[in-house]
């Protein structure tokens, strides 16, 4: 039987569990894993705060799949920039794209742009070593106290790092330069804020539970009338939250040199500025209440403005909204729409590319033969790595099927029922990213890249010292 040859765009989760499903499923598949950066593993990589370690553990699977021969990883390729997607599609059964978010939420107030002022997907690449904001150098140094917009894992993720003592941190694969940075931190007082209640709050209990456990930082008291009189009868997770939040920590504000606190229902209205200087010095927030009629204990309770304010003190803020996906350069050559309201690939829900942006018009619901999608540029940047799994072997086991049930991929001949495909794959293109001055990345020269990582941190006593830099992680290939 032919070989199903398929480009994965992306090598994050999404990218990774949707090759390791479908080499399961189908015997003949092979894969081109394509990534714009030398090394794997996306947001597991430069997502995952350094100090959750057992979150990596996925990339045991991802080394599984790499091991294959009938897997290939072409890293330092950007797809759409290195090579247009029009010129890879005649070598390619399917495509599937899992390239993930790349664009914060913006929201969209006055002095958003001021210094002091950052997004928290920009602070977190900072300090696991994204190389695109090592430029970052964000000022933990002017004042002490810091607002974050957005109550989700990743805000409280920001908190925890702007929190825990440095010589925790020095443990973990956080970047060099960052820790430097973080061993001046001034930052001493941390506040949360969100929309709505605590009962609609993204975060997990365990992120709430793991900055209440750190020496000596102090939970200011939630006010306890956001809660029902009785927490032991609400939902289970909701249940487990509450308890935490409630019980606090044993250490109080008025002894702990640092602590954070939660604030509810406030929406931002401005990032703010004193005098002449463009330096952020307050935040200020419009006082929200729950809509009438609506069900305060319900994670989708709404909210209505006020006409109060409140005004936090801040030195430094961080935006915590969400990401967004954004379109791939080329992707309309190849009859690929993109909805730039949602930031996601249309498509069936199980990952078939539909023809139209919003993917559900009655007169032109249809497919684009051969193109798939997983991850958050298919469904929109929510969820763990556990749903991100999930997700991709759904889209898998889409492909799988289509592939046995003989459906149209790409270079299908309609009339005939043949498949033109030149079923080259990297080996179709490669010669015209070559004369492009492009130096592609395979399996074994990421290999070596981590092992001079390891390398690195075992000599500062950690596990690997991450290279901040594309430069730096080519010139180890020059070794």
């Amino acid at each position: 039987m032919k070989s199903l040859r398929l480009a994965i765009i992306g090598s994050g989760p999404a990218g990774f569990y949707t090759a390791h499903r479908l080499m399961k499923k189908v015997p003949e598949a092979v894969v081109d894993m394509y990534e714009r950066l030398p090394v794997p593993y996306g947001l597991v990589r430069f997502g995952v705060a350094p100090d959750h370690p057992e979150v990596k553990n996925c990339e045991d699977t991802f080394e599984e799949v790499a091991a294959s021969p009938r897997f290939n990883y072409i890293g330092n390729v950007r797809v759409g920039h290195d090579i247009e997607l029009a010129k890879m599609t005649p070598h390619y059964d399917a495509i599937l794209f899992s390239y993930g978010a790349s664009e914060d939420r913006q929201l969209g107030i006055p002095g958003e742009d001021r210094l002091g002022v950052y997004s928290a997907r920009e602070f977190v690449g900072w300090y696991n070593g994204l190389p695109e904001f090592q430029h970052l150098e964000p000022d933990l140094q002017t004042g002490d106290q810091a607002v974050i917009v957005g109550q989700g894992n990743v805000a409280l993720d920001v908190a925890r790092i702007l929190l825990t003592p440095v010589d925790d941190l020095r443990k973990t694969d956080i970047s060099g330069h960052a820790l430097e940075s973080l061993s001046r931190n001034k930052i001493r007082f941390v506040k949360i804020v969100g929309r709505r209640g605590p009962l609609q709050a993204s975060f997990t209990v365990k992120e709430a539970r793991e900055l209440m456990h750190i020496p000596s930082v102090a939970f200011e008291p939630i006010d306890r009338s956001l809660y029902p009189p009785d927490t032991t009868k609400l939902p289970r997770i909701q249940k487990r939250i509450a308890q935490v939040l409630v019980n606090g920590t044993k250490w109080t504000t008025e002894e702990s040199p640092k602590s954070w606190a939660l604030s509810f229902l406030k929406a931002p209205k401005s990032m703010d500025a004193n005098g002449p200087s463009d330096l952020l010095t307050s935040v200020t927030f419009t006082n929200q209440a729950f809509a009438p009629g609506t069900d305060t204990l319900s994670k989708s309770a709404s909210v209505v403005p006020t006409e109060e304010t409140t005004v936090y003190p801040a030195s430094l803020a961080f935006r915590s909204v969400g990401y967004k996906s954004t379109t791939l350069p080329g992707l309309s050559d190849i009859g690929v729409p993109f909805n730039t309201k949602l930031g996601i690939i249309p498509n069936d829900l199980e990952g078939r590319v539909l023809s139209t942006p919003d993917g559900y018009s009655a007169e032109a619901y249809k497919y684009v033969p051969g193109l798939y999608c997983a991850g958050w540029v298919k469904r929109g940047p929510t969820g763990v790595i556990a749903s991100t799994m999930a997700d991709a072997f759904t889209s898998a086991d889409a492909i799988a099927q289509d592939w046995e049930g003989n459906r149209e991929f790409l270079n299908s001949d309609g009339k005939k029922g043949e498949n033109k495909s030149t079923g080259l794959g990297w080996d179709g293109i490669k010669d015209e990213v070559l004369e492009r001055a492009i130096r592609p990345v395979s399996w074994q020269d990421w290999k070596r890249i981590d092992q001079a990582e390891r390398s690195r941190g075992k000599e500062l006593g950690k596990e690997r010292e991450k290279f901040a830099d594309i430069e730096g992680m080519l010139r180890v290939l020059d070794g």
